[in-house]
């Protein structure tokens, strides 16, 4: 495991852009498996940007987005499609076609939550897959439970996770409590896991994450099994674990 600490918010999405960005270049059809949240914001912003300024060519990239929130269609401005159009998309040159997101009005849901398993598969692997972090340390909408689920599934959203993300909602009321998620083996089969953390309030869950016992109670914890871990956090989600970080830099 790779940690890297950085000063702010904007370090921290330079830093994770340069590494999805040397991927693209190298491979030109790389598959990312993306978040969506307000932490990669910057990061979709500095991609873009590079995009414009620096050629970087997303024409033949495939991504895989990790959750959508069961009952938003693709065009209400709260889905998790609307967000990556928005926030990423619609500012570079992939193609739609390549762009994967589970379907919150499927009729059938647990239809669609193999289906998007079987599409996934189909690509063996993600090459880089970008993960934020809940306060409570779920992972995609893997929440804190007794065990680890590990294919795609509906998930009952916690109490925490709806008050954290109600915010986005001009009723919190209309927010869902259901959502579907990629489970942790979706996850964990990529070649590269990349964790982005910022601000205290990730502080715990970082720590817990990194530093403490693998649990489903914590899902993140599940990221120190992985061969290639690469966590990107700001000083502030740092300061539970400043002590220890020289234990994992190897």
């Amino acid at each position: 495991m790779k940690i890297h600490v950085v000063a702010n918010e904007q370090e921290m999405s330079i830093k994770t852009a340069n590494i999805i960005a040397d991927l693209v270049r190298k491979k030109p059809n790389a598959v990312l498996g993306l978040p969506t949240g307000s932490t990669p914001l910057g990061t979709y912003r500095e991609l873009a940007r590079m995009f414009r300024e620096e050629n970087l060519d997303f024409s033949q990239v495939h991504t895989i987005n990790l959750d959508e929130y069961i009952g938003l269609s693709k065009y209400h401005p709260q889905s998790y499609r609307s967000f990556m159009r928005k926030q990423f998309f619609d500012h570079i040159n992939i193609d739609g076609r390549n762009t994967h997101v589970p379907d919150g009005m499927a009729k059938d849901v647990e239809a669609e939550c193999r289906r998007y398993d079987e599409m996934m598969f189909r690509y063996g692997h993600t090459d880089l897959q970008l993960i934020g972090i809940g306060p409570n340390g779920h992972i995609a909408f893997n929440e804190p439970a007794d065990s680890f689920t590990p294919d795609t599934h509906v998930s009952i959203l916690t109490e925490s996770t709806i008050n954290a993300n109600q915010r986005f909602f001009q009723n919190p009321d209309d927010m869902p409590r259901t959502a579907i998620s990629l489970g942790m083996r979706g996850i964990m089969s990529t070649r590269h896991l990349i964790l982005i953390a910022c601000g205290e309030g990730k502080a715990e869950a970082v720590a817990n994450s990194c530093f403490g016992p693998v649990t489903p109670r914590v899902p993140g914890s599940l990221i120190q099994l992985h061969p290639y871990v690469t966590v990107i956090a700001d000083e502030a989600a740092m300061t539970l674990c400043p002590n220890k970080l020289s234990e994992l830099d190897d």
